[in-house]
């Protein structure tokens, strides 16, 4: 099992069985359902608050109410929380409750008893005046379509484009998966109670949830260690950077071979630049002999070995200050390069396997794995989603495919995407959240390849290497915004890694 350092515990992100299970051992403790109902509702009313007060006839007394739309389950009586602190501050509340109230049951039920306002059917004309809605129809738990007159009301939501904020996860997304069924509303914000689920990351959920707001409803922080979660929001509470020590040299900072290409010269010194830029002591282009001269060229802080001479390769593989190998960015697809992979693997070096060296094993995944498997090194799986289907077989959102290739081939998987995952064989998983969309660009994948290389190289385990390094070209592309080209990524990192040291 991966050890993560204490702090992650305020990254962890809960399944929702997890967050039933915390519900449940907090009552066990102590504290009551309808408590922790009172403040979920009171956290939803802030928020809904904040909003009310930069909205156009949202103050009270003002014109158009705000409309609460409640389901049958604990979504609803947090709903009904949240429409009776609303109407106490002078806001106009129309709640609509779909199902029937005398079969609401529990906590829910002991809400709905406390809200003294009319309780209206589900009805899209509701909505003609609103100046917000609340979304606590269905929680994170659905498991089938929206369907019927809730769903003609949340299309309503969305075509009028009504600021909306939910409860918990927007009404028709799925919260282990982030899947809409049928159909959500797209929401200014939505309020999650203790820790985040996973759809509040992974899309098209994240699309709809808006801003993010995780509430404390007095859920103590030791539940996690019994629950014991393997999901985490990646960042820097996840990992620890190496720091520089005045008695380091370059060889301490580790030296990392590029295995460069014939023709596609620009993907290996991409690799380079980021390496060097992450914090590699050395950095070596492993180059065909025709086209050295162009990464020799390059930057004179990159070293070129020129591959002549046969054997040359097994060479390098034998020099064990060469500690860190980025194979497959324009390696060229076919058995030469898969040859090399393997024999780096054998050779028990640290490596990063991308494009190329992961499309050489189209048909003969499980070689590679195997290989992996024997391998003393850290071996780290860098595919977009056309490279992850060439090797796995996996279906589902993107972290349960992530923690399945994971699983299955003994090595970290990070799984590039607007929602980079990154799992480790024992189950261990983060998403990244810090990405725009600037990021999709020639080029910027070599990037990433390099800095998880570099990052490597400096001693980091091959977990904390891929999710750091996810996390540090995420953090480049959104700093850099419009306009960024490959080039410009490694350029941003000096910044970024002064302002985390």
């Amino acid at each position: 099992m991966l050890t993560l350092p204490p702090s992650a515990a305020w990254a962890a992100v809960l399944t929702v069985e997890q967050m039933y299970e915390a519900d449940r051992r907090t009552i066990a403790g102590g504290r009551s359902g309808v408590a922790l109902m009172e403040a979920a509702g009171l956290a939803v009313a802030q928020e809904a608050l904040r909003w009310l007060a930069r909205l156009p006839g949202g103050r009270p007394g003002q014109r158009g109410p705000v409309v609460v739309l409640c389901g049958p389950g604990n979504n609803g009586g947090d709903g009904f929380v949240a429409a009776r602190i609303l109407a106490r501050r002078g806001y106009p509340v129309r709640l609509a409750l779909s199902g029937d109230r005398a079969a609401l049951s529990g906590d829910a039920a002991v809400m709905a008893d406390r809200w003294t306002g009319a309780v209206e059917p589900l009805d899209p004309a509701l909505l003609d005046r609103a100046v917000l809605v609340i979304d606590a129809l269905y929680g994170a738990g659905l498991s089938r379509p929206v369907d019927g007159v809730a769903a003609v009301v949340i299309n309503r939501i969305n075509a009028l484009g009504l600021p909306c904020i939910a409860v918990d996860v927007p009404s028709g997304v799925q919260g282990d998966t982030g899947a809409v069924l049928g159909c959500a509303p797209q929401c200014v914000a939505t309020v999650t109670f203790f820790r985040p689920k996973p759809g509040h990351y992974l899309y098209p959920g994240r699309q709809a949830r808006g801003a993010l707001v995780v509430a404390d409803i007095g859920i103590p922080d030791a539940v996690l260690a019994e629950i014991a979660p393997q999901t985490f929001l990646n960042g820097p509470a996840l990992w620890t950077l190496p720091q520089p020590d005045w008695q380091d040299h370059k060889y301490a900072r580790g030296h990392l071979v590029v295995l460069g290409g014939a023709e596609m010269t620009g993907a290996a010194r991409l690799v380079a630049r980021a390496a060097r830029r992450s914090g590699a002591g050395l950095v070596t282009v492993a180059a065909p002999e025709d086209s050295a001269a162009v990464y020799a060229a390059d930057a004179p802080g990159t070293l070129v070995a020129s591959l002549a001479e046969r054997g040359r390769y097994r060479a390098l593989l034998d020099d064990l200050r060469k500690t860190v190998y980025v194979l497959g960015p324009g390696g060229g697809v076919g058995k030469k390069l898969r040859r090399r992979v393997l024999a780096t693997l054998e050779a028990g070096r640290h490596c990063v396997l991308d494009a190329d060296a992961l499309t050489s094993f189209a048909g003969e995944a499980d070689t590679l794995f195997s290989a992996i498997a024997a391998a003393a090194g850290q071996v780290v799986l860098t595919p977009h989603d056309g490279e992850f289907m060439r090797l796995f077989e996996a279906d589902g959102s993107r972290l349960h495919r992530a923690r399945q290739a994971a699983a299955r081939s003994r090595a970290v998987v990070l799984l590039k995407g607007a929602d980079t995952v990154v799992a480790a064989p024992d189950g261990t998983a983060c998403i990244t959240a810090n990405a725009g969309p600037d990021l999709a660009t020639a080029g910027s994948g070599d990037s990433l390849a390099g800095i998880i290389g570099g990052l490597l190289a400096q001693g980091l385990e091959g977990f904390s290497a891929a999710a750091a390094g996810a996390w540090l070209h995420a953090e480049a592309g959104r700093r850099l915004g419009s306009g960024l080209i490959a080039e410009d990524i490694a350029e941003a990192l000096p910044e970024i890694l002064e302002r985390l040291r």
